[in-house]
């Protein structure tokens, strides 16, 4: 069954970036963290830190969750170490398919906490700054396996080690690796991302904005 292995947060670290500090350096934490729906701009994990308020946080991108294997992956092509967390992940994720998860499908995590796919998460400057790798973004965005953001749907604790349990399949075939592709590299997609319902706001006026007229 899919689990946890690792809860990350971070706190505020100075960088060379345009944001003059970041949250991104996340560290496995080995107690019980609270997870709620936070603030606008908030991280949804008590402890952790959201520098970059203008395109981060808030209750849409309350958790970030990363794949353990797509880590794994990434260590070959990068030829490095990459601890959980590197990436800003708050959840690392093992056994589950994070990218072809359903946008709107929720996870228990745990005993009480549930959570729900929202978004996928889009690289920025920070993220190639943090890596120190000339080209992050494009390499990034070419891979598309971009991990997910997640909102709060029932709080509670999460602690390494626990399962995680897919709670429902949303009606739709729009995934993590779908809408990111289609905000990224095929935005002839972007109309296809209509048929999930509980799509954030701000994407869903983008995929109608790139409707046909006769769609109405």
């Amino acid at each position: 069954m899919p689990f946890v292995p690792s809860v990350n947060v971070g706190l505020a670290r100075p960088i060379a970036a345009k944001s003059g500090s970041t949250g991104i350096d996340k560290l496995p934490v080995a107690s019980p963290v609270a997870v709620w729906e936070p603030p606008p701009s908030g991280s949804g994990l008590a402890g952790d830190t959201i520098c970059d308020t203008a395109n981060h946080g808030g209750p849409d991108q309350a958790v970030y969750a990363y794949a353990r294997e797509d880590l794994d992956s990434w260590e070959h092509e990068l030829g490095r170490t990459l601890r959980s967390g590197t990436f800003g992940e708050n959840l690392t994720t093992e056994g589950l398919d994070v990218t072809g998860a359903l946008i709107g499908q929720r996870w228990r995590i745990g005993r009480d906490l549930v959570l729900q796919v929202t978004v996928p998460r889009i690289p920025c400057r920070t993220f190639a700054v943090w890596l120190g790798r000339k080209g992050w973004v494009k390499t990034f965005t070419q891979r598309a396996v971009p991990g997910a953001y997640l909102r709060v749907v029932r709080p509670g604790f999460v602690n390494a080690g626990d399962r995680i349990e897919a709670e429902n399949r949303p009606d739709h075939d729009v995934t993590i690796g779908v809408v990111f592709r289609a905000l990224t590299t095929q935005p002839e997609l972007l109309p296809r991302l209509l048929a999930a319902e509980e799509l954030p706001e701000d994407v869903r006026a983008r995929a109608i904005a790139r409707c046909p007229f006769e769609l109405y």
